[in-house]
């Protein structure tokens, strides 16, 4: 089963068809940056333009960089203020037309859910913490293989300063830091996390989680098990599109015939291989409930 991803974040806007059933992009991503101002009719046009680029028709998943909560974004750290309060599921589904309906979510959210489901946390009961590292710090909390949505970690206070403003990777490039200058800075973040939740794991994500060699040896001092997404930079964009197709499978019946699928099979062990976990139109097992993780 294939259904669309969109991943929009505060550099860049990319997406592509997943297929579920193996938890990898179909296609090559497709990628424009994200407009400057960054308003929501201006990137409204470009995940439009993303998504028209593969001619899509059919559900698509869509992330953001903020809290989201019934479809409404309340928070915009990293793009314009103007998304705050805007029924941006509403905004999307209306640009794209009434053939590709919106699921939105926060940007790590997804991104968690597709490790959990099918990458570096599967399989892991205990609490389990993915974070991806880019323009900010995204989070996900997952405790008993439910996510607790829209913790938005990255903005925790530490020694005076918004985290994400410290350590990020952005934090890393603008001022030019080593990867030891920058990996202590990370690692401090990490201590402060792990002295509030004490997760049994850490995963990070971001395009940066390509160089874990660089940096994840320096990372010493922490008790929990730190390793890097298995998904990378299409973390979220898997986990957009596993959205789009938990809200679909828990509609009722549409105009076009669709039918509630039968119940989900239970995700498959954590070392099975990534077809393995049901028949293949069975619909994929989320590790949460749903609709918490859209809400």
């Amino acid at each position: 089963m294939k259904v669309f991803g969109v991943d929009i974040g505060g550099s860049g806007i990319k997406g592509a068809p997943v297929d579920l059933e193996r938890g990898e992009l179909a296609e090559p991503r497709h990628k424009v940056l994200t407009p400057q101002p960054a308003t929501p009719g201006a990137v409204a046009d470009s995940v439009r333009d993303v998504v028209a680029h593969f001619g899509w028709t059919g559900p698509v998943g869509a992330t953001f960089p903020g809290v989201i909560t019934d479809g409404f974004t309340r928070t915009a750290a990293n793009v314009d203020k103007g998304w705050i309060g805007t029924d941006a599921a509403q905004l999307l589904t209306g640009r794209l037309g009434g053939d590709c309906p919106v699921t939105l979510l926060n940007d790590a959210d997804a991104a968690g859910l597709a490790e959990m489901r099918y990458g570096a946390g599967r399989g892991r009961r205990g609490t389990v913490i993915v974070l991806t590292l880019g323009t900010g710090i995204g989070s996900a909390v997952f405790t008993g293989g439910r996510l607790v949505p829209n913790t938005e970690l990255g903005h925790l206070e530490l020694n005076g300063h918004d985290a994400e403003t410290r350590a990020a990777t952005s934090a890393k490039d603008t001022e030019g830091l080593s990867w030891s200058h920058w990996a202590r800075r990370l690692r401090k973040y990490l201590a402060h996390v792990e002295m509030l939740f004490s997760p049994e794991l850490f995963v990070l994500g971001g395009g940066v989680s390509r160089k874990a060699d660089k940096f994840l040896p320096l990372l010493d001092g922490i008790r929990a098990e730190i390793v890097p997404a298995r998904l990378r930079n299409d973390a979220g964009i898997v986990g957009a599109a596993m959205a789009a197709h938990a809200t679909r499978a828990a509609a009722p019946p549409a105009a076009d015939g669709y039918r509630e699928p039968a119940p989900a099979p239970a995700p498959p062990p954590r070392d099975a291989p990534p077809d393995a976990g049901g028949p293949p139109d069975a619909p994929v097992a989320s590790p949460v409930g749903w609709p918490d993780a859209a809400r």
